[in-house]
Order: structure tokens, then sequence, then C-alpha cells
């Protein structure tokens, strides 16, 4: 009988802390979001879908934390379900915790707990990645000297590419891991790094390479996590091949090779350059027919 009530003890105690299972984060839709994302400092954004556990799990933790990071960051706390958007910052997509510090997005990596999520998101108040461009990036990478800022990882990407787009959120949880170790940035191929991407040989993107002691690694697994990234990093880019860092390109070669590379991203313009090339020929070879044929005819006249 003791034990009878043992029992029916727990289940009341039970029926009891329930409820803080059931504490939800509040759901928003995704202009709702995109607003909150545009207009404030700090937004932390669970992405989740139906009948999912360990989405519940990271809700349940997630809003544990939701008071310390209101207090300590003045944070928005909110839950997307079933959203398009989370494709464009979780490749393994729900669950997924994204924090947008002025709009820029930090996938987190780590166990779905009260503790270890308010850690990390406090420790990661602002981008960790650089952004370096054609002007920027040999001054601070010194990659050609490889002198004394230390190894650089760096992505190249394109505005137009959406693989790229949608790393932007892995990248910077990779550079929040390598924070003080290893510097992480991102270089935009297509627009204002298009001289660098060039030098580096980057026809497609995203590429990944990293500079170590006036040596470069091109990071070549089609695995993209952050996980791989680090070990690559610190690790794993031994086994890849070292090659030398080449110097920046004249302005000529430059020029010669950025014809080349829009020749290859617009081969219609190549078919059409070469027709209207063809034209140009064949008329040269008439009007040089047409002036030997007439120069009898003028002479017989004389």
């Amino acid at each position: 009988m003791a034990k009878f009530h043992f029992t029916l003890l727990l289940v009341f105690i039970g029926s009891l802390i329930q409820p803080a299972w059931l504490v939800k984060l509040e759901t928003v839709t995704d202009n709702d979001f995109l607003k909150l994302v545009q207009t404030e400092k700090y937004v932390v954004a669970l992405f989740s879908k139906t009948n999912c556990e360990e989405c519940a799990k990271a809700e349940h933790e997630l809003a544990l934390a939701r008071e310390t990071l209101v207090d300590s960051l003045n944070a928005w706390v909110v839950k997307l379900v079933a959203s398009p958007l989370a494709k464009l910052y979780s490749p393994s997509l729900e669950p997924a915790i994204v924090f947008f510090r002025h709009g820029v997005p930090l996938l987190y990596q780590g166990p779905f707990s009260e503790d270890d999520i308010t850690s990390a998101l406090q420790r990661s108040q602002e981008p960790a990645v650089k952004e370096l461009n054609d002007e920027t990036f040999e001054h601070l990478t010194q990659a050609s000297t490889g002198a004394t800022t230390g190894d650089w990882l760096v992505m190249f990407y394109k505005q137009s590419c959406v693989t790229s787009q949608r790393l932007q959120a892995l990248w910077e949880a990779v550079g929040a891991a390598l924070r003080n170790r290893i510097n992480v940035a991102r270089v935009d191929k297509g627009g204002a790094g298009a001289v660098t991407g060039r030098r580096f040989g980057i026809t497609e993107t995203p590429a990944f390479i990293l500079f170590r002691h006036g040596k470069m690694f091109r990071y070549e697994l089609d695995s993209v996590t952050v996980s791989n990234f680090i070990d690559f990093a610190t690790d794993f880019y031994r086994n890849s091949k070292a090659t030398g860092i080449p110097p920046p390109k004249s302005p000529f070669d430059d020029f010669t090779e950025m014809v080349v590379d829009k020749m290859k991203e617009n081969p219609q313009v190549v078919k059409l350059g070469s027709i209207i090339t063809s034209i140009l020929v064949l008329l040269g070879i008439l009007i040089k027919f047409g002036r030997r044929a007439a120069e009898p005819a003028d002479k017989k006249r004389t």
C-alpha cells in the first residue's frame, strides 16, 4: 500500500512538472520574422517542423534560455514552423537554432540544452567572419609574405550563387568555433573580390582555401559541415596539396582572364561572337576577291 501511495505521489509531482515542457516559443510568420531580422539587433530563431520530437526538445530548451537571452541581449526569441526559409540557414534543416546579429546569421552548433545554448549565443554577439575584398585582402591576410596576421580560412562566394548564400550561417559557425585561433573570412568573387578570385583561379563557387605560412591548401571534400571545416583548418589540411601563393596579376593579365571568365559564364556570347567573326571573315574574303576581279577591267580601260 505504501508503494502504491508513493507511485501516486510521483504521478502527481509529474503532473505539476509537465507544464514546463509545454512552454512554447512565440510562433511567427515568415514575413514577421524577416521584419524582425531587418529591424532588431538580436534575433534567435528556432526553425522547427510538425510532429518532430527533436524539435520539441530544442524548443523546450530554447524556451528555458529565453529569459536569460532577453535579459542579457535584449534578443527576440521566436519559432518558425515548416518554413521554407529554413533551407537558407541550415543544410540539415529542422530543428535548427539560428542567431541573427545585425541581420548576420549564425547556425548554432551544440547540444540542445539551456546552458549550452545560452553560453554559445552570448559568446557570439558579433559576427566572426571578416569580409575581404580586392583592396583589403593582401593587406589583412599578408598571404604572399606569410607574415604575422596568422592563418586564414577563406570562402569565395557569389551573391548569385544559391549554395554560397545557404552557407553563410554555417560559415559564421565555423568562424565562431575558430575564433582567436584561425581567421575566417569570405570574398565576393562576383563583386568586390573579383580580382582576388581570379588571382587564385576560382572558377566555381563556393570554394574554400586555407592560407598558411606562405602556402595555400584547397578544401576539396564534397561534405560541407562545421566539423569538417574545423578539422581541415586545424589538421586535415596536411592531407591536401600545398601550393605556392600566386602574386597579384598585372592589370593586363587580369583583364585577359576576366574576358575568359565572362566567355565561360556566357557561352551564348561566345557563340554569337563566333558567328559575327565568321561573317566578318566572309565579308573580308568577298571584298578581297571583288577587288581582284575588278583590277583587269580597270587596266583594259587604260
